[in-house]
């Protein structure tokens, strides 16, 4: 049953990113709107999400965010050093800005299947919120990978293939707890948590945010605040 789920959670995700590229010439003429949007969706995942569930889980969350965050710009700058600014370089920075996003995401839904095999663990009922919970997650995270992936130039069946490998972190996640339940530590799953959180918000605020400056639309950053609003309601709505 929760395998089933699992899937269902990540074919959302890959519904979400089908519906972006499907409509691929309407979306490169706006993929700065869906860009903020994005970013909206990260941070409010990692504030709202992830970082309250690692906070309930252990008390060094805020030392593994930081760890993450660190992590993300030791890759990102020192390890795969890419002037993301320097016009000559753009090809690169789109290039490593596409897979950072898909690494952080793909991070995000292999915890949420963890999420999932641990809340049927513990409850029935409780595992069918947290499943019903992620896979209201899931869409906004398939338009979220496409939009990035789009604005940075990839072609559509390399963003189909980034956006199931993506989506099948899930169901393996949940795989991989059902296996290993009795293994993994609440401080681990806390870490984690935390860890991605951490990675979200350096994603949102060092590579995708700075994109609102090539832009004189005064409508696109607005567009961030809806990215907030939608996992804002949906965080909301579930727990009344």
């Amino acid at each position: 049953m929760e395998i089933i789920y699992s899937f269902a959670a990540g074919l959302s995700c890959f519904f979400g990113s089908l519906l972006i590229v499907y409509f691929s010439n309407w979306t490169k003429k706006r993929s700065l709107y869906f860009v903020n949007f994005a970013a909206g969706v990260m941070i409010a995942i990692s504030f709202l999400c992830l970082l309250p569930e690692s906070i309930a889980m252990g008390e060094k969350s805020a030392y593994y965010l930081l760890a993450g965050f660190s992590a993300m710009f030791f890759l990102q700058f020192i390890l795969l050093f890419h002037p993301c600014r320097d016009e000559t370089h753009e090809e690169d920075c789109f290039r490593y800005l596409g897979f950072f996003s898909t690494f952080g995401l793909s991070l995000h839904s292999f915890i949420d299947g963890l999420i999932i095999a641990i809340g049927f663990e513990a409850d029935f009922q409780l595992g069918l919120w947290t499943s019903l919970a992620i896979l209201l997650h899931k869409l906004p995270d398939g338009t979220a990978i496409s939009a990035i992936l789009i604005h940075n130039g990839y072609s559509k069946k390399k963003i189909a293939l980034l956006s199931g490998i993506m989506s099948a972190f899930t169901p393996i996640g949940t795989i991989c707890g059902l296996s290993l339940l009795g293994g993994i530590s609440q401080t681990t799953l806390s870490a984690l948590l935390a860890a991605a959180a951490g990675s979200f918000i350096f994603l949102a605020s060092a590579d995708l945010i700075p994109e609102t400056h090539k832009s004189k639309n005064r409508i696109v950053p607005f567009m961030f605040f809806a990215g907030l609003a939608v996992i804002f309601l949906i965080e909301n709505i579930l727990k009344i």
